[in-house]
């Protein structure tokens, strides 16, 4: 199966992005992929503010990077833009360290506005970061979000269809390796 890598952009400790994190690695999980969920607001903020890329926390990340096929970024779109942590954080991978990886961008907001933010602001970076493929990414407004009585995350029946999408083109990537 594939090795995946999501990270989460949310400064915030709860957040519904780190939900919609946490529910995109179960369900891969639940196909059998090994999956790397990395909070970077979990990371050492020192870390990223002076950009330590040799420390253990940052150089482990770095490693499951270069272990994936696939990348999923999460981030909330504040001020029409990504976050300042993920910025950081993406300022301190190696050059073209997302060469030959399938990146997917997911981004929550609170107004259709920031609908943008995918194709002006993560998929620049993300191709001078080498990516081999940039889906089309998943919007996500705020308010579209619910949740059931134990807390888990609830979709909607059409953002469930632009999740699975994203879970499929992510699970063939293991069968594209397994014709070639």
């Amino acid at each position: 199966m594939t090795t995946v890598t999501i990270l989460s952009g949310s400064p915030s400790r709860v957040s519904k992005t780190n939900r919609v994190a946490e529910w995109v690695k179960e369900q891969l999980q639940r196909l059998g992929h090994t999956v790397y969920l990395v909070r970077l607001r979990d990371l050492p903020a020192e870390d990223l503010l002076y950009a330590n890329d040799s420390s253990e926390p940052i150089a482990q990340t770095h490693e499951w990077i270069r272990q994936s096929k696939a990348i999923i970024v999460l981030s909330p779109v504040y001020k029409g833009s990504y976050t300042g942590i993920l910025k950081a954080y993406l300022d301190l991978l190696p050059e073209k360290a997302l060469k030959e990886k399938l990146v997917v961008p997911i981004v929550t907001g609170g107004t259709i506005a920031h609908l943008l933010a995918l194709e002006y602001a993560l998929k620049p970076i993300f191709s001078i970061l080498g990516a081999r493929t940039i889906l089309h990414g998943v919007f996500i407004l705020d308010w579209t979000l619910g949740h059931d009585d134990e807390g888990r995350i609830v979709l909607s029946d059409d953002l469930l269809s632009r999740m699975q999408e994203v879970i499929q083109a992510v699970s063939q990537l293991n069968e594209d390796r397994a014709v070639s």
